[in-house]
């Protein structure tokens, strides 16, 4: 079955949507609100950044947490596909409220998970945040 062109858009996570630049990544945490969606650490700030998606990631699996590198970046490859999978559920609901949102999130976990816990932790934290975003809005 062919998808539409919006329908492979929302499935997709591009190198725009993904938050680089020191500057950037700066502002969001010293000015970002933050909460935790166990596994997950989640920093977000409201933004309006010239030619940046309506909404950025940064996906952080610290050394401290994650000794080995193969490991770290097996972690990043499961995020990641955890939320290119399920970021429907925050652009859905947050980008009308907010237009552009930088959001990080930082792997608190001691050991490794499976994909279906990450998933989980990325679903709760998605959730999390579009609850914080609506009662902020209201």
């Amino acid at each position: 079955m062919l998808l539409s062109m919006n329908e492979e858009e929302r499935f997709r996570l591009t190198k725009k949507e993904r938050i680089t630049g020191e500057r950037r990544i700066e502002a969001l945490f010293a000015r970002g609100r933050s909460f935790m969606a166990y596994p997950f650490r989640v920093v977000y700030l409201e933004t309006s950044h010239p030619q940046s998606p309506q909404l950025s990631v940064l996906i952080s699996i610290p050394k401290k947490r994650v000794k080995a590198a193969v490991d770290r970046n097996r972690m990043k490859r499961l995020f990641r596909e955890a939320y290119r999978l399920n970021k429907h559920l925050l652009t859905a609901v947050a980008t009308p409220l907010t237009g552009q949102m930088e959001v990080a999130f930082i792997y608190v976990k001691d050991e490794l998970c499976d994909f279906s816990s990450v998933e989980k932790g990325v679903r709760k934290a998605l959730k999390e945040l579009t609850q914080q975003i609506g009662q902020e809005k209201c």
